[in-house]
């Protein structure tokens, strides 16, 4: 495409009044340096951009030292609780609450908004009001006239449906490209003089504009409606600048936009489009943005597929490529991987090389990527993803000043960040906390009170329940843009985060429905050190407590509030109703254990299973004498009742065992898996018996040659069914452990003397000696002579 001389004149009402409407691609870096320089030369009056006129008021935050892109404009619903965030193009499902308009360093609105207040002239945004956007449209009506828009394509040719759904690439298409963002790179991104490209821009849009105009506008109905609002509004905002006064106006907007504002179209008629929209009540600001998040793989509708790159264009003063090698080749050193400066000397040839055998003006990213494989990487492709995360997408978070409009929720949080030193970065980020240090043990509370809030700014590595360390946390960071908006729509909680949270966590007591919803409510108000709604949760707790009968439910419950006891230990919080609950509940649980034993068929025995581990595995935490006694005395009477699944049987035997209750195990397993045991019965019995860890079968030969002489002598047949319970069983160790089993059954035949032990059988008392003299060394006792 040839691009011929000045910017087209939209117009041009004698020699003082001109209008120059510049067609750009949102986050362009070759769009945003041919802006910058038009409007240069052009030195208007006025600049008018694309995006939400709310945005007016705070648009003069972005000349703001502390503005750092990439920032979004966000313009949301006071006042509402449901809301779901929308691309900056207002795409989305559902009822609209708030929408983002982002801008990068490298976006050419961005770049206007920055020349217009260097050189202190008025800057407005001319789209469709965010009030019309964000209201309660009715989503039927659009819903069927875009099905009746999708009936009429049947009769388009296939040239129209094209430029439809994609005008870039029918343009590429047509220049003889099969890759629209390459094309659009080679003829505008990755030119950084030359003649101004908007005049060929225009002139293309119109073509493509004038072959849809040619179709039956009810056909189009559907698809237009809502640009034609939107471009109505933007002529309107024109003709109102120009009406008071300014004599050259600069407009920047979307490159299909620019046939719309060359036409003449009456104001009578841009009025009769605009008449009746909804409107909703809204509020703007700014808010951090992410190159992730300009992403076209991020959902984002005006989203580009390399930020990282786009940014280094337009950041690179000269010699892109070669700068661009450079820093991937520092990414990878910084890997400790070796790459030279005779790599980076060969890649930038390669890439160049590429370049002009595809006949492109510059080595694009396709060509880059190729050269840094080939050469940087040497084929492997974890350092060519490894450049793609750092580089490509070049992740990065911008930042606003202190000025921009917050919710009093908002500040407390930036207030929080600043005091704590928890910096907010788009990377993971992972933080160890010793909780045992006051800044730590608050940096945590901080992050606990705001996933109550649904903020999930920190997201625990483990779970912090089954964990055995009580002082420690690890959490992994990484902020995302929406925060922001669920920010806002938790303000309605309160002003502060403390103060928003004890309001959550006593709602979420208050319509909890289950009593193990309850209980994790209080485990999460005792993380988080919420005393306020402390006893509201635990008033709701303990009156559901006393009604459920249910005894899978409470023990459902007992585990998260033992582990609740554990961290109001750790964190120096008042636990004493905690306690007393914790109390009724495990004399409930023993009292109604053995008889929801009886008549349980796999499913439910194998539920019932898990719930008796985690309630043995809470009671070992809590380490109380008392209720450890009581609860093995229950096992104890429930081990031997008749008609106990097989499931259950072997698990409690197991527990048993471990506790040091049962000194007859071997005779327990030799009849439960005896010729008279039902081989689905027995396999069940061992499932349960061995399931948690095979270590017992490593150490103890006795109960392994019981198995092993069991599956050795089952039919074929019945090996067959039971097949699958043992494959779980076994599938469940870690590797070593089945290494080490296999080891100990290819020696259960061998005779002791031959696996190196003494030939009576006895203690090798020279081996022990040993053995004995380094553990007393460990102990600091003095080995006897």
């Amino acid at each position: 495409m040839t691009l011929p001389g000045p910017p087209v004149s939209a117009v041009d009402r004698g020699e003082k009044v001109r209008v120059e409407v510049y067609g750009i691609r949102h986050h362009g870096p070759g769009s945003a340096r041919a802006v910058r320089r038009a409007l240069e030369e052009f030195r208007p009056d006025a600049v008018l951009i694309e995006g939400p006129p709310e945005a007016d008021a705070i648009v003069h935050l972005a000349g703001d030292a502390g503005m750092v892109p990439p920032v979004a404009l966000l313009a949301y619903a006071p006042g509402r609780q449901d809301a779901a965030a929308v691309s900056a193009e207002g795409s989305g499902s559902g009822e609209r609450q708030a929408a983002f308009w982002p801008f990068a360093e490298f976006s050419p609105e961005w770049q206007a908004i920055q020349h217009a207040l260097a050189a202190g002239v008025p800057v407005r945004f001319c789209d469709l009001p965010a009030a019309h956007q964000l209201a309660r449209a009715d989503e039927a009506e659009e819903g069927q006239e875009e099905g009746q828009e999708g009936q009429g394509e049947g009769s388009e040719d296939e040239e129209v449906r094209a430029i439809r759904l994609d005008p870039l690439g029918w343009l590429a298409k047509a220049a003889g490209y099969d890759d629209a963002e390459r094309w659009w790179d080679d003829v505008v991104e990755h030119r950084h003089d030359g003649p101004s490209p908007f005049p060929a821009i225009a002139e293309a849009m119109t073509e493509l504009r004038d072959r849809l105009a040619a179709l039956p506008e009810e056909s189009l109905a559907g698809h237009l409606r809502r640009e034609e609002q939107r471009e109505a509004h933007m002529r309107r905002t024109l003709r109102r600048t120009l009406k008071e006064g300014y004599e050259r106006v600069a407009v920047v907007c979307g490159a299909w936009h620019v046939p719309a504002l060359l036409r003449k179209v009456p104001a009578t008629r841009d009025d009769q489009t605009l008449r009746g929209l909804p409107k909703a009540k809204v509020a703007m600001t700014w808010v951090p943005w992410t190159h992730g998040r300009l992403a076209n793989r991020s959902g984002y509708g005006a989203g580009v597929r390399s930020p990282g790159w786009y940014h280094h264009l337009f950041t690179a003063g000269d010699r892109p490529v070669e700068r661009w090698l450079t820093q991937a080749a520092r990414v990878l050193r910084e890997e400790d991987l070796h790459v030279s400066s005779a790599h980076v000397i060969e890649a930038v040839r390669l890439a160049d090389a590429l370049a002009a055998l595809r006949g492109r003006p510059l080595a694009g990213l396709d060509e880059v990527t190729e050269a840094t494989r080939a050469v940087l990487c040497e084929g492997a492709e974890l350092p060519v993803e490894l450049i793609q995360r750092r580089l490509v997408v070049g992740e990065r978070l911008g930042a606003v000043p202190d000025e921009t409009p917050m919710v009093p929720l908002q500040r407390d949080l930036k207030a929080e960040q600043g005091r704590l030193r928890l910096k907010a970065s788009a990377l993971d980020k992972e933080l160890d906390l010793d909780l045992r240090k006051p800044t730590d043990l608050e940096r945590s509370r901080l992050l606990h009170r705001l996933r109550l809030l649904d903020v999930d700014w920190g997201v625990p590595q483990e779970d912090f329940g089954r964990s055995k360390g009580t002082f420690r946390e690890t959490w992994t960071l990484m902020w995302r843009p929406e925060f922001d908006v669920e920010l806002i729509e938790a303000s309605a909680w309160g002003t502060t985060v403390q103060g928003a949270a004890t309001a959550r966590a006593k709602a979420m007591a208050a319509h909890a429905e289950a009593l193990s919803d309850l209980t994790s409510v209080a485990e999460r108000c005792l993380l988080a050190d919420l005393g306020g709604a402390l006893p509201d949760v635990m008033r709701a707790l303990g009156d559901r407590a006393a009604l459920d009968t249910d005894v899978e439910h409470l023990m459902a419950a007992l585990p998260p509030l033992v582990r609740a006891l554990r961290y109001g230990d750790v964190r120096g919080t008042a636990t004493g109703p905690l306690r007393t609950v914790v109390d009724g509940l495990v004399v409930r649980v023993c009292v109604g254990l053995p008889p929801a034993l009886s008549g349980l068929d796999d499913d439910a025995a194998r539920e019932l299973l898990g719930h008796i581990d985690a309630v043995n595995g809470a009671l070992s935490l809590l380490d109380d004498p008392g209720h450890s006694e009581r609860w093995q005395r229950t096992l104890e009477g429930a081990v031997d009742r008749q008609g106990l699944h097989g499931l259950l049987e072997g698990r409690l035997t197991r527990l048993l065992l471990d506790a040091g209750r049962l000194p007859d195990i071997a005779a327990r397993m030799a009849r439960s898996v005896s010729v008279g045991a039902a081989p689905d019965r027995a396999a069940a019995w061992v499932e349960g018996f061995l399931s948690g860890g095979g270590l017992i079968l490593v150490h103890d030969d006795d109960l392994l040659r019981l198995v092993d002489e069991w599956i050795a002598g089952l039919p074929g047949d019945a090996f067959t069914d039971v097949l699958p319970l043992l494959r779980r069983t076994f599938g469940g160790y870690a590797a070593a452990e089945r290494r080490a089993i296999g080891e100990r059954v290819r020696r259960l035949g061998t005779p002791r003397a031959a696996a190196g032990a003494p030939e009576d059988g006895g203690l090798d008392h020279a081996r022990a000696e040993r053995a004995a003299a380094t553990a007393l060394h460990i102990l600091g006792w003095k080995a006897p002579a």
